[in-house]
């Protein structure tokens, strides 16, 4: 039974955001998937986001609770519960604070300006993005250690690596007019290891 419900809170976690992303994007005149963040599509100041919150604060909790329990289902292999507990923390818990204290309208760049809501919610994403890369790498590393996770190792290790380079582009072009495919291309990668692991562990585990 558990089995089930960490499969349905890893695949549910993941859709939940990418569809409150899209949402949130087509229902602003003029938003760009390209070149705005995701948070700008329900910043402070905007009408009707309410019902975005929640679902990226139920995709944060699916995904804490995936971050947690995930390793009880996986081969016992040092290393691997502490990325996943981290990625729990800093992705799933992070994602619930994000929610709950959205930027300012714009999600402005002058950290002189800027509202404590924003300041909150900023400092959450930094953290999000410095460390969870280097948990999914992490996971990765450790994977390699059993013939029957070679699987998980190559996809954690591609989809840490890609979520890690484009990090850096968006940090390093902050002004950048591709800053929205920038951080689209991180959060994708990063749920798509969530999926990818979901999927695995349902078809392996028998618990």
């Amino acid at each position: 039974m558990i089995r089930y419900l960490l499969f349905f809170s890893g695949i549910m976690g993941a859709l939940l955001f990418v569809i409150a992303s899209i949402l949130g994007g087509l229902q602003i005149e003029g938003y760009s998937f390209i070149s705005q963040y995701i948070s700008e599509s329900f910043s402070r100041g905007l009408p009707n986001t309410g019902y975005l919150r929640v679902m990226y604060i139920a995709s944060g909790f699916l995904l804490l609770f995936f971050g947690v329990l995930a390793p009880s289902f996986l081969p016992k292999i040092k290393g691997v519960k502490l990325s996943f507990y981290l990625f729990g923390i800093f992705y799933g818990l992070s994602t619930i604070v994000v929610s709950i204290f959205p930027c300012d309208f714009g999600c402005p760049t002058d950290v002189e300006t800027v509202s404590i809501s924003q300041f909150i919610h900023n400092t959450s994403a930094l953290f999000t993005y410095l460390v969870v890369p280097f948990c999914i790498i992490g996971s990765g590393l450790f994977f390699k250690s059993n013939p029957k996770t070679i699987s998980l190792s190559w996809f954690s290790l591609l989809s840490g690596i890609l979520s890690l380079v484009f990090v850096v582009l968006l940090f390093n072009n902050t002004s950048s007019l591709y800053i929205g495919l920038f951080q689209r291309i991180i959060e994708s990668s990063i749920l798509g290891w969530v999926i990818f692991i979901s999927f695995f562990m349902f078809r392996n585990s028998k618990k």
